[in-house]
């Protein structure tokens, strides 16, 4: 009987270790109109959705948001050195959603968005948690 709850202690840990290192809750660039967000980013499936937990103005005070709570990342999948791609990115700023990649480097996401060959760079993305 030890056995089987030390394999349970052990497969709780485990999962916990192995979480991907893009996971975590990551503030966005300033957009268009200055304003920024806290997109925090789990797994959905077999890849990565983010999703818009908070939103701020340009001073960095929290503001309201039709699109807390929105999809901003999804169906991005790990490759190796720290890259996520085939996935979606949505730009809250200009209503659009773009083909994406993001590039993981320590605490520092670079995003990236593209429509028929033609890319917008979403900026490096700091950890917050």
């Amino acid at each position: 009987m030890k056995v089987f709850a030390f394999a349970a202690v052990l497969a709780l840990v485990g999962g916990a270790a192995f979480a991907d290192p893009v996971e975590g809750v990551w503030q966005t660039k300033k957009d268009d109109n200055g304003n920024f967000g806290h997109v925090e980013i789990t797994p959905c499936g077999p890849a990565f959705c983010g999703v818009l937990v908070k939103a701020f103005d340009g001073a960095g005070k929290e503001i309201e948001s039709p699109n807390v709570g929105r999809k901003i990342v999804w169906d991005m999948v790990a490759y190796a050195d720290g890259l996520y791609d085939d996935g979606k990115i949505y730009s809250p700023d200009r209503d659009k959603e773009y083909n994406g990649d993001m590039t993981l480097a320590g605490n520092n996401l670079s995003v990236r968005g593209c429509v028929l060959g033609i890319c917008r760079d979403g900026g490096t993305w700091k950890r917050v948690k």
